[in-house]
Order: C-alpha cells, then sequence, then structure tokens
C-alpha cells in the first residue's frame, strides 16, 4: 500500500515536483511559527496548536468512509485499490483497513508530520527550545493524526450501523465537554506532549487504539449503486433552474456521503477554531473576536466543499456541450456557495451558545467574503481538478501564499480586537468584502483561462 500511495501521487502530481512537497510544508509551518511568534503567541502555544490541527487533519483523512468508489473513478479512471481489493484477494475487509489505516499514519508521518515538525522546530530552537522537546512533539503529533483518523473512522462506522447510536454518542460527548465534567484533551495524545508522564502517555494512546478497533471492526464498505440511499435529498435541488448549478448539486446529494460530508468537513473546521480560541485563550490571556475567527476560518474550509462540488467533473467534457466555461464556473460557484455558506451560517447559530451574537454577526459578514476569494483562487490556479493539481508542490505555494495573504490580516484582526475594536472589526469586514470582490473576478477570468487552455493543449 505504501507503494501504491506513491506511485499514485508521483504519477498524478509528477515525481520531482511532488518529492518536493514536504519541503514545502516545513517552509510553511516555519513561516507560520514565526509570524505566530511576532503576534506574542510563544512556542508552547503554537506547539499545541500545532498537535490539534493535525488531529483535525487526521479527521479528515479519515473520511474515507465517505469516499465511494464514483469519486475515486472519476480521479483515477477504472482504477481498483488495494483498499477495495477484498473481493478479488483472500484477504478480509478488516485486514485491508486495519492495514490501509496504518499505512495512511505511516506515509503521512513522513511526507507531511515530519515535515511540518521541522519547519516549527527550526523556528523553535532559534528562539531557545530545547531539542528534547521536540521529539516529545513528534511523537504527539503522529499520534495526533492516528487518532484523527480512527475517530473520524469510529464515527462514520457507528453511522452506517446507527445513527441514532451515533447522534448518542456525540451527544454524550458534546455535554461532557460543554458541562466540564471530563477533560477531554486528557484523553487525547496533547496529552503525550503537555504531559509526559506514564499515565499521560496511557490516557493519550489507548484511546486512539480503541477508536481504530472500533472503526475497523464496525465500518461497512460502500458498494456500487448503495449511495442510492441519500438520494432522498435530491428533492434539496431539482427545484434550481439553473442547470449548471443543479448539477453540482445533485452530484454532491448522490455520491457516497451526500450532503453530510459537506457538514463533517465544515464541523471539523468549526471544532477547529472552537478549540484554539479556547487554547489561544488560556495560553496568552488574549480574547480573540469570535465572529472574525469563525468567519475567517469556516470561509477558508470552503475549499473542502469546492472540491466535492467538483469532484465529478471532467475537465474537457464541457468541450463537447455549447456551452463557455465562463458560464461553467459561475454556476459552480452559485452551488458552492449555496452549500458551503448555509453550513457556516448553521455552525455560527451553534456558535451562539458560548459566544456574544454581535461578534458572531461579524463572521456572518466575513465568512462570505472569503469562501468567494477561497473560489475564485482555486478556480483560477486549479480548474475542476482541485484535488489533482494541489499536489504540485509549485502550485501548492502558490495557493498558500494566496490564502494566506488573506488569512494572516484577518486572524491578527481577531486577536488584536482587544486593543482597537473597532478598527479591528470594521477593517476585517472591509478586507472581505475586498477578497469576494477579488474572488469573483478571478472567477470570471478563470472560464476563459481553462477553456484556452484546454483547447490548445
Amino acid at each position: 500500500m505504501l507503494r501504491e500511495e506513491w506511485r499514485l501521487h508521483s504519477h498524478l502530481f509528477g515525481g520531482g515536483r511532488f518529492a518536493a512537497f514536504p519541503i514545502a510544508i516545513a517552509v510553511l509551518t516555519g513561516a507560520g511559527t514565526w509570524l505566530l511568534g511576532l503576534t506574542g503567541t510563544g512556542p508552547e502555544a503554537v506547539a499545541g496548536g500545532l498537535v490539534a490541527l493535525v488531529g483535525f487533519f487526521g479527521l479528515q483523512v479519515g473520511t474515507i468512509g465517505l469516499v465511494g468508489r464514483d469519486a475515486l473513478r472519476d480521479v483515477l479512471g477504472d482504477t481498483t485499490l488495494l483498499v477495495f481489493s477484498a473481493r478479488t484477494l483472500p484477504v478480509s475487509w478488516q485486514r485491508l483497513l486495519a492495514t490501509f489505516l496504518l499505512k495512511d499514519v505511516c506515509y503521512y508521518a513522513g511526507f507531511v508530520l515530519t515535515p511540518a515538525v521541522v519547519g516549527y522546530g527550526a523556528v523553535a530552537v532559534a528562539e531557545g527550545t530545547a531539542i528534547h522537546p521536540l521529539l516529545r512533539l513528534w511523537v504527539a503529533v503522529v499520534a495526533a493524526f492516528a487518532f484523527g483518523a480512527s475517530l473520524s473512522l469510529a464515527l462514520v462506522a457507528l453511522a452506517g450501523r446507527s445513527r441514532v447510536a451515533l447522534l448518542a454518542v456525540l451527544a454524550v460527548g458534546a455535554a461532557a465537554a460543554v458541562g466540564g465534567f471530563v477533560d477531554l484533551v486528557a484523553y487525547t495524545p496533547y496529552a503525550l506532549y503537555a504531559g509526559g508522564t506514564p499515565g499521560s502517555v496511557v490516557r493519550g494512546l489507548l484511546p486512539t487504539a480503541l477508536l481504530a478497533a472500533l472503526g475497523v471492526a464496525l465500518f461497512e464498505p460502500i458498494e456500487e449503486g448503495s449511495s442510492g440511499r441519500h438520494r432522498r435529498t435530491d428533492g434539496l435541488f431539482t427545484g434550481v433552474a439553473d442547470p449548471l448549478t443543479r448539477r453540482p448539486l445533485l452530484s454532491v446529494a448522490r455520491s457516497s456521503g451526500s450532503v453530510g460530508k459537506v457538514v463533517f468537513s465544515m464541523g471539523v473546521l468549526f471544532a477547529v477554531t472552537a478549540l484554539l480560541l479556547d487554547r489561544i485563550t488560556m495560553a496568552t490571556g488574549i480574547e480573540p473576536h469570535a465572529g472574525i475567527a469563525f468567519g475567517t476560518l469556516l470561509g477558508l474550509g470552503a475549499f473542502t466543499t469546492y472540491s466535492w462540488v467538483t469532484q465529478f467533473d471532467a475537465p474537457r467534457e464541457y468541450l463537447r456541450f455549447p456551452v463557455r466555461y465562463e458560464r461553467v464556473f459561475s454556476g459552480t460557484l452559485r452551488a458552492y456557495l449555496l452549500l458551503s455558506l448555509s453550513a457556516a451560517a448553521a455552525y455560527l447559530a451553534v456558535a451562539a451558545l458560548w459566544y456574544p451574537l454581535a461578534q458572531l454577526a461579524v463572521g456572518l459578514l466575513v465568512a462570505p467574503g472569503v469562501a468567494g476569494y477561497v473560489f475564485g483562487v482555486s478556480a483560477y490556479l486549479t480548474g475542476l481538478a482541485p484535488n489533482e493539481l494541489l499536489f504540485d508542490t509549485a502550485l501548492f505555494a502558490c495557493f498558500g501564499a494566496a490564502l494566506a495573504a488573506l488569512a494572516v490580516p484577518l486572524l491578527v484582526a481577531a486577536l488584536v480586537v482587544s486593543i482597537a475594536p473597532s478598527f479591528a472589526v470594521v477593517g476585517a469586514v472591509a478586507l472581505s468584502v475586498i477578497a469576494g470582490v477579488v474572488g469573483r473576478w478571478l472567477t470570471g477570468r478563470a472560464g476563459p483561462r481553462w477553456e484556452r487552455r484546454f483547447r490548445t493543449a
């Protein structure tokens, strides 16, 4: 499976360019650590945030249960990956899935997680951090990825067996977290970094092992045509008049995971933001502006929605139809905004249980501009194949720089709101509006750019 992973990615994205991807990760992590240091955030707080982000990255990777063969076939053609070969090999599905999970941990540990720790460590050591905490951080980061992937797999597996049981588990977990009955963070790999005692090691690793075993035991593979049970969501979109908007909406609704995967991926970003707000307040005493923070990160997280709404598009197929690419991108934009902004608004409503409504109203103003900007950048740089092209190292660097140019000032505004509240709020809203205009302009440019490229290829 490790050889398959490398061959697949190097074939899709180019061997040399793909091999340089860890360098880009190290540089971006180091730059982020340095920039956060300028805001007064210490290396310990950055390390804690890195562990949390990697855990949620693992959650995203673990959503293999929401990605069926329909999406994979569109990207790879008529290809069968080893993880789907239980019917043709004398190996059980559980063993294949367990091996796949272990492979992901090993692969991402070497290709993404270690470069991220190296990038952080280069800045932290220059500021006086010892080497030993960095080794403990590396272990915690790898374990956090495994925890996130195992938790995601277990939740998807439980949802496949009984949605009532899933809702009950989520309700109990939310009640424990909100009520403060249990320190859930103490039972995550963050305890490996924060504590380092034998007891913290057991608490940090045991839940991961249990979740992985539960996910592997309960998960049921998604077979051909099994996504039909999701087609009752069709009624939400069949009334959409524009066919170029209705097509991506129905593609998402009828695909594996249906619109639930959009809700889930945005929920991951919502949880990341809530955790980071809490940790920043605890570590620095600064109370960031919740609305700006939620609006920014939920808007940036809408990139996953862009991946979902374009997952079944074969970019050159539109050349056969009497339609210009400009109209294709406009229709996709409307579908993207409908899904991403409705999910963002729902999560902002949930955040009203803990944060002031006035702050969250600012988030409702920030999120649309950020989401529109993300769409414009994604459409212009990657066209209708974002998953395929963003592992190109040079393209990934351009994409990351473009998002950082918007995200950094917005997040700084969220952090300095206590110093200049009016200026920070007005500046954040104005910047998001400008970003939305830029995103719309890039969307208009994307159509002619990709149509010209495909016709001359």
